[in-house]
């Protein structure tokens, strides 16, 4: 892999991060586009890293990626856990996507451009759609709310 792949592999995962943090940040304050572009980032890299110690060894690339799951989760649940949302449970969506945002970063880090760009266009499809069992809140409502969203 030349340095210039290396580059565009880096950079390709931090646009889709990035784009998908974009999303995030429409509905919530506190979780951003630049939050998703580092661990898409994060996740090309070490992709990178996994092809350049061994591409053709499957557990070396299984081990790192391992890693790079436990890291992301821990994020992940810093967003559920946010002290702005208090006791109750908020942001596994948001979690979740940070977990695909890091995976998406992976793949493209391996080179495997089509896993990249289904998992990303699948993530803003599902993100984008209207969850079919929410209850609406009231206009009153949300102009009440300064309180970041969660």
């Amino acid at each position: 892999m030349s340095d210039m792949e290396l580059v565009f592999r880096v950079v390709v995962a931090a646009v889709v991060g990035f784009l998908i943090g974009l999303e995030r940040s429409r509905r919530i304050r506190f979780v951003g586009a630049r939050t998703f572009a580092l661990i898409a980032t994060a996740g090309a890299m070490a992709g990178v890293v996994a092809m350049r110690l061994h591409s053709e060894d499957a557990r070396v690339i299984s081990t790192i990626l391992q890693g790079v799951l436990m890291g992301v989760g821990f994020v992940g649940a810093g967003v559920i856990m946010h002290p702005a949302c208090g006791r109750s449970i908020h942001g596994v969506t948001t979690a979740a996507a940070v977990w695909v945002s890091a995976l998406a970063g992976f793949a493209a880090g391996l080179g495997e451009w089509l896993l990249m760009a289904v998992g990303a266009g699948l993530t803003f499809v599902v993100l984008m759609a209207p969850e079919p069992f929410a209850a609406k809140a009231s206009t009153d409502d949300r102009e009440r709310d300064d309180a970041p969203r969660c």
